[in-house]
């Protein structure tokens, strides 16, 4: 499995929504992405990535490709 396919798969288990939605996925563009939704979503991203998210990082974190973005700085 590809970093982007676990990726993937934390946001539609997460926020229940279909791969056709993630990229124009943004906080709080469904009822699931809220401030419980948004750590749910950093703890599996942790887990899956085996690291530990800033804090601006996580407060940054407003949409699927803003993600994309931000993880990549902990490759």
């Amino acid at each position: 499995m590809t970093n982007l396919d676990k990726y993937n798969k934390i946001f539609i288990k997460t926020f229940s929504v279909s791969k056709l939605k993630l990229k124009k996925l943004k906080y709080e563009s469904v009822p699931q992405w809220d401030s419980v939704g948004h750590m749910s979503m950093v703890g599996e991203l942790e887990d899956a990535f085996k690291i530990s998210l800033d804090m601006d990082d996580i407060i940054d974190f407003s949409s699927y490709e803003k993600g994309k973005k931000i993880l990549k700085k902990y490759k």
